[in-house]
């Protein structure tokens, strides 16, 4: 296992590994993205014959010459067919040159002409769109009825992925079709897309995506890059490389919607939960409509025989939010499990014993658990193994410390794949599926799952992913890629050891399999991953910076099969959830309806002076519903309750409750 490990690192940090453009492909020329500088509006002119003139410029895009292409359900995607701005920073032309510096001067001469018009950019509460409410009980009744109360309200700001690789793509057209190398998180599903876009049948198409240099839901589906570099590719008949700057990753790729979280709890004075209301309000683009499931984790997070679950949307002239790092659970969790806190704090119950005496119901379906009591596991471990017994709000100096605590949970999914197994004469075995390595370790782990089912050394597995000509794959995400594409793995080799003779005839032995059917018989089973976090806070009384000098997370997801990744996995999302809690946020200009902080320099992520003593542990959980593996999703939770612990910690040193993220000096000095 380490082996394999070292092996994959090596070829990172030589540059063996080849990212999205850095394939070296002869006669290969750039394509430069131009935005749009309006926030809503038309395209009523654009200046290209003055680009065009320039030397070493090939072409310029844009709705005036683009090709006709085919509709698919994500607007964003059908590039330069409409003349309507939606959004400032929208993707509205393109240059193509023979270097890179000509491509971005050109583009920076274009000159687009607009007639504007007034937009609306203002997220608030006072208005909404489309209502999507679910409801169990009374939940007004109950709220009137109960002995004690929360009513909160609960904001977060939009936030940006930004993984390390930009959005980038290679296009070449030669007479096999298309191939690109793109970066993304899911082959067969670029593949598919560029298919329908082009009018192609799949066999002339080709996404190659071996390494990705992260995603974090942002390359969940296509992106534009893939569509304008096979556009530009086939109008210069030419490779091109085109990669987003990261600016325009801040606008043109998604984010995480804001959200404005109203939150009421009832329980009687012992605690118990009478009725949980979560109501929602988001942001939504006219571009496409994306609605992030923030209430999800409510409803299976606690027992209540009254609850209502509401979402919101507020369509703007912005740009199209996404998927980001534990959707839905992430923000809604920051939410329910600050008002726990809160409801902890009124009630004078410990958070923990508070959390423990609502721990979630069981399943309806068949009486199965959710896995309920794993949540108060991780609980009591962590309370052990951070010292909770011995918590007390203290101060040392100028510095205020405290400590805090919050549930994590995320549910089990699998999706349908396939995959191939083949033994080779010598001994040699070789897995193939369309799987995608975003730098989650995910070659090391499908070559564990197949050593062991075939009960072979994992020196004798080569493992080929990242290629749309392999069987199809899901993507990388939902925490479902281990559970997903290991199933199939694992029933590949299970189904190769039933067909193998000794000795391997001189052509192989091949086989291939499809857990369509398998998927269908576990649709009954409820499945969850539960988590929680210990954060300990200091406080500097004098500027209002918050530390964190030590976090631990406990979590319950399943078997772990590689504990080396697995452990990078959780203490990265745990990172991210210190990210959200503390400085990240995206500040909307409602003047030019675009970010103001759309770079690193600007839009703050947590580096490793401010990440201290951050562990992760897990228990031995075992489930025989899950898959054959006993896998449970662990690329997600780790973020999801992170954010709040933080806060509660810091309400605990200072008495001080912030319901809107980030945590910020300077919203935590006007209350201090």
């Amino acid at each position: 296992m380490r082996s394999l490990e070292r092996v994959e690192a090596r070829d990172k940090v030589t540059g063996a590994a080849r990212y999205a453009i850095e394939y070296p492909v002869e006669g290969a020329v750039h394509a430069v993205a131009v935005a749009a500088t309006i926030a809503r509006g038309e395209i009523q002119s654009v200046g290209a014959d003055e680009v065009l003139a320039l030397p070493g410029v090939l072409a310029v895009l844009s709705c005036e010459n683009a090709p006709k292409l085919n509709s698919v359900d994500d607007a964003e995607l059908e590039v330069f067919q409409s003349r309507t701005v939606s959004y400032r920073g929208q993707l509205i032309a393109a240059v193509v040159a023979e270097t890179l510096e000509t491509a971005r001067e050109a583009a920076a001469r274009l000159r687009i002409g607009y007639r504007a018009e007034e937009h609306d950019v203002r997220f608030r509460d006072d208005r909404s769109d489309f209502l999507a409410d679910v409801e169990q009980g009374d939940p007004e009744s109950a709220l009137a009825e109960a002995a004690v109360s929360i009513d909160a309200t609960y904001t977060t700001p939009a936030e940006h992925n930004n993984p390390m690789e930009p959005h980038a793509t290679l296009a070449v057209w030669d007479e096999n079709g298309l191939t690109v190398h793109d970066s993304n998180q899911g082959s067969s599903s670029v593949r598919d897309t560029l298919t329908k876009i082009f009018d192609l049948d799949p066999a002339q198409v080709h996404v190659i995506s071996p390494h990705v240099g992260g995603g974090f839901g942002s390359k969940g589906t296509p992106r534009p890059t893939a569509v304008l570099a096979a556009m530009a590719a086939r109008d210069v008949e030419r490779p091109v490389k085109l990669a987003f700057t990261r600016q325009q990753m801040f606008s043109m790729t998604g984010y995480r919607t804001p959200t404005i979280q109203r939150v009421r709890l009832g329980a009687d004075a012992d605690g118990r939960l009478s009725v949980i209301v979560h109501e929602v309000i988001e942001q939504n683009s006219t571009v496409r409509e994306f609605t992030e499931n923030t209430v999800g984790p409510t409803r299976i997070m606690y027992r209540a025989p009254h609850r209502r679950m509401a979402h919101r949307l507020v369509q703007l002239d912005v740009p199209a939010t996404s998927w980001m790092r534990g959707p839905g659970e992430t923000p809604g969790m920051w939410g329910l499990e600050s008002a726990m806190d809160e409801l902890a704090v009124t009630l004078g119950i410990d958070p923990i014993e508070l959390r423990i005496r609502n721990e979630p119901e069981t399943s309806p379906e068949e009486g199965l658990p959710w896995s309920s009591r794993n949540l108060v596991a991780c609980l009591r471990e962590g309370a052990e193994r951070f010292g909770w017994a011995d918590r007390r709000a203290r101060r040392e100096g100028r510095t205020l410390i405290g400590t805090g605590v919050a549930s994590a949970t995320y549910p089990v999914n699998r999706e349908r794949n396939k995959a191939t197994a083949r033994a080779e004469p010598d001994g040699r075995f070789t897995i193939r599926i369309a799987a995608t390595d975003i730098g989650t370790g995910a070659r090391t782990v499908l070559t564990l799952i197949a050593a062991e089912a075939l009960k072979a050394d994992p020196d004798r597995v080569t493992v080929e992913i990242g290629n749309s000509d392999l069987p199809k794959a899901s993507l990388a995400g939902g925490s479902t890629g281990t559970a997903s594409w290991g199933t199939a793995v694992h029933n590949a080799c299970e189904a190769l050891l039933a067909e193998l003779d000794v000795p391997v005839p001189p052509e192989g032995v091949e086989v291939t399999v499809d857990t369509k059917e398998e998927l269908e018989s576990q649709e009954k089973y409820a499945r969850h991953a539960f988590g929680a976090h210990f954060v300990e806070v200091h406080v500097d009384i004098d500027t209002g910076e918050v530390r964190v000098p030590r976090m631990l997370g406990v979590f319950a997801a399943g078997r772990i099969i590689n504990p080396a990744t697995a452990r990078s996995q959780f203490i990265g999302g745990m990172t991210m959830g210190l990210g959200m809690a503390l400085m990240e946020e995206s500040t909307m200009d409602r003047e030019f309806g675009d970010y103001l902080n759309h770079d690193l320099a600007q839009y703050h992520v947590p580096v490793c002076a401010d990440v201290r003593d951050l562990e992760a542990i897990w228990l031995d959980e075992k489930d025989p519903h899950l898959n054959p593996m006993g896998s449970k999703g662990i690329g997600e939770i780790g973020t999801v309750g992170a954010a709040a612990a933080v806060a509660n910690a810091v309400h605990h040193a200072t008495g001080v409750r912030v319901r809107d993220l980030p945590i910020t000096p300077s919203r935590l000095l006007s209350s201090l």
